[in-house]
C-alpha cells in the first residue's frame, strides 16, 4: 500500500455559563495530549476568543463555524468534547455546517469530585446536543462508553475507530471507479446500477476491451515503463514457470491499466477478466489485480463493481489490501467452515507466502497455454471481515460480518489462491445472504470493522444496511 496519510482532527470545545468552566483548559490540553499520541494531527481555535475557550453563546458557534470554513480541507473529522455539561445552541451552530464526520465525546465524573467546583455532569449534557442534531438532521458518532476520558485506552481505541469512520466516510463520499470490459454475458450475477452509484457521488468510467487490446498491441516491447514493470512484477511473485511472451504481455497490460487509472483518477476498478484475454492475449490478468491490490487501488475481476465498492470502504478502513472472493466450497462437515477462493487476484500481502504464477487450469483444459496468469497460494490467518453490497431500486445495499481466516490445511491439489475462513452461525448468514438476492462474491479486509462500516455507511453516506448476524 502507498503511504498513509496523516489524519487532522478539528477540535471543539462545549461551555455552559453555570458549569465550572475552568474545567475546559484542562480538557484542551487532555485532547491534544491524546489525538497527538496516537498519532493524529489537530487544528484548535485559539482559546483567547472565546470565554474558557469553549463554544456556548450562538454568537461564539458562529465564530467557530466561520474558522472551519476558513479551515475547510484540513481537517478529516470533528472531535466536541464536552468536559461539562454543553449548550446545544451554540453546539450546533458551530458544527451544522461542518460536512464530515463528528466524534462527540463528554467527560465522566469522579467520585470524590462531585462539589459544585468540580461536577462535570457531562453524562446527562451528552444528551442535550445529541437531541438537538438529530432535531436539525446532522449526522453525528457516538461510542461506547457514554463517557470517557481522553487519556483512558478506551478513548484511544474510540479515536482509533473514529479515524477509521472519518477515512471511510471521506472517501467513499465521492470518488471515481473503472468498468474495463463490459459485463460477461454469462455472469448476471454481477448486474449493478451505474446511476445508483452516481446517487452516492460514485462516478464510473467505462471502457471496452478492444480499445484495450488497441492499445497493447501498439506499446512497443522495448516500452521504458514496460521493461520496469516487467521487473517489479518479477520480483512481486513467482514468475518462474511464464513464459517470455506472456509475461511481456502481462507486464504491458499492467501498465494499459496503470494508464487509465492515471487518465481517469480512478480510485478503484473491475476488469472483464475472461475470456477474451485468454483467447486473444493467452493470458489470465489475476495476478495484475493482485498487484494493484497491495499497491491500494482496489481491484476486482469478473466486473464485480459492488465487491470493489466493498473492497474500497474496507481498505479505506483498514488500511490494509482487500480481496474478492467466492463462497466456493464446505470445508468437510463443519458447519461453520468455507474455503473462499479466486483463481489469482488476492494481494500478495494476504498471502501465507509468495504465490506462483501459473496457467489457469480451468482454460488450461479446454485451451492449453491460454491462461498465463494466475497467482497461486493460500490466504493466511487473520481476523477478517466479509462485505458485499448490491444496488436496488436506486439504492445501495450494503452487509457485513466478522469471521476469521483460520490455518487449516487446503490440499495441494486445489487450484488458486484460497484460505479457510470461520465464520460463527455460518449457516444462518448462508440463508440471509441467498434470501436477501447477494451474490457468489464476498469482499474480505484484514481486522474486524463491521461497526465502522455500519456508522459510516448509515450515519453519514445513506446506504440501505441488511444485518446477516
Amino acid at each position: 500500500m502507498g503511504s498513509k496519510k496523516k489524519m487532522t482532527f478539528a477540535l471543539a470545545f462545549c461551555n455552559r455559563g453555570f458549569m465550572p468552566g475552568e474545567l475546559i483548559y484542562g480538557a484542551r490540553e487532555d485532547m491534544i495530549k491524546a489525538v497527538t499520541d496516537a498519532g493524529y494531527d489537530y487544528i484548535a481555535m485559539d482559546a483567547e476568543l472565546t470565554r474558557f475557550g469553549g463554544i456556548e453563546t450562538r454568537d461564539e458557534g458562529l465564530l467557530y463555524a466561520k474558522w472551519l470554513k476558513e479551515h475547510d480541507g484540513e481537517y478529516d473529522g470533528v472531535i466536541f468534547s464536552m468536559p461539562i455539561f454543553a449548550d446545544e445552541n451554540g453546539a450546533i451552530t458551530a458544527l451544522q455546517d461542518a460536512g464530515v464526520p463528528i466524534l462527540m465525546q463528554a467527560y465522566p465524573d469522579e467520585i470524590g469530585k462531585m462539589d459544585f467546583a468540580h461536577r462535570r455532569d457531562a453524562f446527562c449534557g451528552k444528551f442535550s446536543v445529541t437531541d438537538v442534531f438529530t432535531q436539525y438532521g446532522v449526522p453525528f458518532t457516538v461510542l461506547k462508553p457514554h463517557v470517557v476520558h481522553p487519556l483512558s485506552p478506551a478513548f484511544a481505541q474510540n479515536l482509533k475507530d473514529f479515524a477509521a469512520i472519518c477515512r471511510v466516510v471521506n472517501g467513499m463520499k465521492r470518488f471515481n471507479i473503472g468498468c474495463i470490459g463490459a459485463r460477461t454475458t454469462a455472469f448476471k450475477t454481477v448486474r449493478f446500477d451505474e446511476l445508483a452509484l452516481q446517487k452516492y457521488g460514485i462516478n464510473t468510467e467505462s471502457f471496452d476491451l478492444s480499445e484495450v487490446f488497441f492499445k497493447l498491441r501498439k506499446l512497443a516491447d522495448d516500452d521504458a515503463a514496460v521493461k520496469a514493470r516487467m521487473e517489479e512484477l518479477e520480483q512481486y511473485t513467482d514468475f518462474s514457470i511464464v513464459p517470455a511472451p506472456q509475461k511481456l504481455t502481462l507486464a504491458k497490460m499492467s501498465v494499459i491499466i496503470d494508464q487509465y487509472i492515471d487518465e481517469y483518477h480512478l480510485d478503484a476498478l473491475a476488469l472483464r477478466c475472461w475470456n477474451e484475454m485468454e483467447t486473444e492475449l493467452r493470458i489470465c490478468p489475476c495476478v495484475l489485480l493482485s498487484y494493484l491490490n497491495d499497491r491500494g487501488i482496489a481491484a476486482s475481476c469478473e466486473i464485480d463493481m459492488c465487491s470493489a465498492l466493498s473492497m474500497r470502504a474496507m481498505q479505506l478502513a483498514s488500511e490494509e489490501p482487500t480481496a474478492v472472493l467466492d463462497w466456493n466450497n464446505n470445508y468437510g462437515d463443519d458447519e461453520n467452515k468455507v474455503i473462499l477462493f479466486h483463481c489469482g487476484p488476492v494481494a500478495q500481502s494476504l498471502m501465507t507466502e509468495k504465490g506462483h504464477v501459473t496457467c489457469h487450469k480451468m482454460f488450461n483444459k479446454t485451451d492449453p497455454g491460454s491462461g498465463w496468469g494466475t497467482n497461486e497460494g493460500r490466504i493466511k490467518a487473520f481476523p477478517t471481515t466479509i462485505s458485499n453490497c448490491q444496488t436496488k431500486d436506486g439504492k445501495i445495499i450494503m452487509y457485513a460480518s466478522e469471521a476469521q481466516f483460520t490455518d487449516d490445511p487446503i490440499e495441494d491439489e486445489y487450484f488458486g489462491c484460497a484460505g479457510v475462513c470461520e465464520l460463527p452461525d455460518m449457516q444462518e448468514k448462508m440463508i440471509k445472504l441467498a434470501r436477501g438476492g447477494f451474490k457468489h462474491h464476498t469482499a474480505v479486509g484484514v481486522g474486524h470493522m463491521k461497526d465502522i462500516l455500519k456508522e459510516a455507511f448509515t450515519t453519514y453516506l445513506g446506504y440501505e444496511w441488511v444485518d446477516i448476524d
